[in-house]
């Protein structure tokens, strides 16, 4: 059965899992900043707040979880263990890797950003079957990414989710070049992104330029 208590408590655990505060999540959702405050769970009469289910929409549109997923961590009040098997986490499993080096040849991608072609390598990702469908990994090399991303990190990306301001995305542009950064500003003409190396300068290219972007859904470092 699920409880007030329960269902903030999977939105906290949703946040926290995207290393955000509940504030964090709810303008990365598009909403009003301070719709998963604490003091926003109960009225002034005492009365229960539960979050819409237009909020939970949004949040997990913006978070890429499953509504799967949302209702095991509600299930288990917002804690990864103990959850009902088969709900979450999932069981692990395995998804295409590419060095970022070799991402930038031909024959690895399909126009869409999606893995295609041979050469890649696998890593396990602990996914439901559904989530795994298009993900990839991509391994970093070098230094450039520091100081959030390290030599050997592999960072898991989908082609398919819906890319926001502030996201980090991997772009690759028409003539091959690949890189890892934050998503500025993006119109029908033109991106800026943002470098994750205060070393490395900010970049902006017109849409023609760019190949495909996709966004980071996980690291694993």
């Amino acid at each position: 059965m699920f409880s007030h208590e329960r269902i903030w408590a999977a939105i906290d655990a949703l946040a926290e899992r995207h290393r955000l505060s509940p504030s964090g999540l709810a303008r990365r959702a598009g909403l009003d900043p301070t719709s998963f405050n604490k003091s926003k769970r109960l009225g002034s009469d005492g009365r229960l707040r539960w979050p819409s289910t237009e909020s939970i929409a949004k949040v997990l549109d913006a978070t890429g979880a499953t509504i799967d997923e949302f209702i095991g961590l509600a299930t288990a009040g917002g804690r990864g263990a103990n959850l009902p098997q088969g709900i979450f986490p999932p069981q692990p499993g395995t998804i295409p890797l590419l060095g970022f080096a070799q991402a930038g040849a031909g024959g690895f991608f399909d126009d869409g950003g999606f893995p295609a072609g041979q050469g890649w390598d696998v890593v396990e990702f602990p996914a439901s079957p559904d989530r795994k469908q298009g993900v990839y990994a991509l391994e970093v090399q070098g230094e450039s990414m520091m100081p959030l991303y390290r030599d050997g990190d592999v960072l898991i990306v989908e082609p398919g989710a819906q890319v926001r301001r502030g996201d980090r995305v991997v772009v690759r542009t028409r003539e091959g070049e690949v890189m890892a950064k934050v998503l500025h500003r993006q119109s029908p003409r033109a991106i800026e992104l943002l470098s994750l190396n205060p070393e490395h300068p900010n970049r902006s290219f017109d849409i023609q330029e760019i190949d495909w972007m996709a966004r980071i859904i996980w690291a694993s470092q």
